[in-house]
């Protein structure tokens, strides 16, 4: 498969697939032109790591992640820790969001909306 086909089929676009080679997730086999050929194993390394960073995982814990796949001896336990540790993060995203909502939601309710000068949404923004 070209790099055209990869991409239509995982789901990632070209730019993507070359930086994931790049950082050595995958090695496709060059043609004496210099064309990449993917075989099913890259392929399906890319839809895993695609799903992987679709769960907002990062790059390194997709690193682990795909280590842990190949390895048949792996613990799940190890698994499951980075697993708990990206949720972790998304909750306190999730947290920061709300505060940010609340806070923005409150700015709104503040604001006049009307033709004079005198908006809670600026004050708020330029102080210091």
């Amino acid at each position: 498969m070209n790099i055209g086909d990869v991409a239509e089929r995982s789901g990632l676009p070209a730019k993507t697939i070359r930086y994931y080679e790049d950082i050595g997730f995958i090695k496709p086999r060059r043609s004496t032109n210099g064309y990449r050929h993917f075989d099913e194993k890259e392929l399906h390394k890319l839809a895993f790591i695609g799903r992987a960073r679709s769960l907002g995982f990062t790059i390194e814990d997709c690193r682990s992640l795909l280590a842990l796949y190949e390895d048949k001896h792996r613990a799940s336990a190890d698994v499951k820790r980075i697993a708990k540790q990206n949720l972790e993060e998304i909750d306190a995203k999730i947290e920061g969001l709300k505060a940010m909502r609340e806070t923005l939601s409150h700015l709104i309710h503040e604001c006049a909306g009307d033709d004079r000068p005198d908006c809670p949404i600026l004050k708020d923004l330029g102080r210091d």
